[in-house]
């Protein structure tokens, strides 16, 4: 029997370059995604991911026509900016949901599903997440939650011969970019905020993403933490080397907006 991969946000970037990667690697692959897909190489079910009780039969769909599922990659997210004081409850309350609640949720959804054949859960953090970005504080700190998280989790479901990987993507090139919500009139955020889609337009493709996520699914010892790209592993060295207030410094330097 093939196995069996469940991608959250696979209508587009880097979750749909994954979902292409593992059809091609011989998965059978399942997407969940809020846009409709109209490719044909996977099935793809139309749910918001903190729709729970959606998500409870999609998983119970999956379950019953596969007998488990053998990764997870919790990759759906969101992306709010702008100075923490001009953001809404609303959208605080949204990307905390959307981002980490969510991820925590559909978790502990999906290890029952895996459990009498092992796995393999890959949770999507950032690289933000350890160098946290001004002007993306919730953001930031969503992505942080995800990787600590992911941490915690790798040793709760140990002895059940499942894997938790949280990957790290810097920089990527996706419409994640255009979709990020910006609220507020400041103009320090507005400056750092067009700072980082420039870089971000610059940045690494999504396949080069799947790639290392692809690559950590199917390790037989994947790391608990992987960085996408050269220049990500780099920052995240050097930020283990110098003190919490010089690597701030830094970040103000690169995207205080002033």
């Amino acid at each position: 029997m093939g196995k069996v991969a469940v991608i959250t946000g696979a209508t587009s970037g880097i979750g749909l370059a994954a979902a292409k990667l593992f059809v091609k690697k011989g998965y059978t692959v399942y997407g969940v995604a809020r846009k409709p897909y109209g490719g044909n190489d996977f099935k793809c079910f139309s749910a918001d991911v903190c729709d729970y009780a959606a998500m409870d039969g999609i998983f119970n769909e999956i379950f019953a026509a596969e007998g488990g599922i053998d990764v997870f990659v919790n990759n759906a997210g969101m992306g709010i900016a702008g100075a923490i004081e001009e953001s809404s409850a609303e959208s605080v309350e949204k990307i905390v949901g959307v981002n980490l609640a969510s991820a925590m949720i559909l978790c502990g959804k999906v290890i029952p599903l895996m459990k009498e054949r092992g796995g393999r859960i890959i949770n999507i953090s950032s690289v933000g997440g350890i160098m946290p970005l001004p002007y993306q504080a919730a953001y930031s700190a969503t992505k942080a939650g995800v990787e600590v998280f992911s941490r915690a989790l790798a040793n709760e479901v140990k002895p059940y011969k499942i894997k938790v990987t949280a990957v790290l993507p810097g920089d990527t090139k996706t419409g994640f970019t255009a979709a990020r919500i910006t609220e507020g009139d400041n103009a320090a955020a507005k400056k750092s905020v067009e700072k980082m889609a420039r870089d971000e337009s610059k940045g690494k493709s999504p396949e080069c993403v799947a790639r290392v996520i692809y690559r950590a699914a199917a390790a037989k010892h994947p790391p608990l933490r992987v960085c996408v790209g050269l220049v990500s592993k780099l920052e995240v060295f050097i930020s283990r080397l110098v003190t919490v207030g010089f690597l701030n410094a830094v970040l103000n330097k690169m995207y205080g907006g002033r």
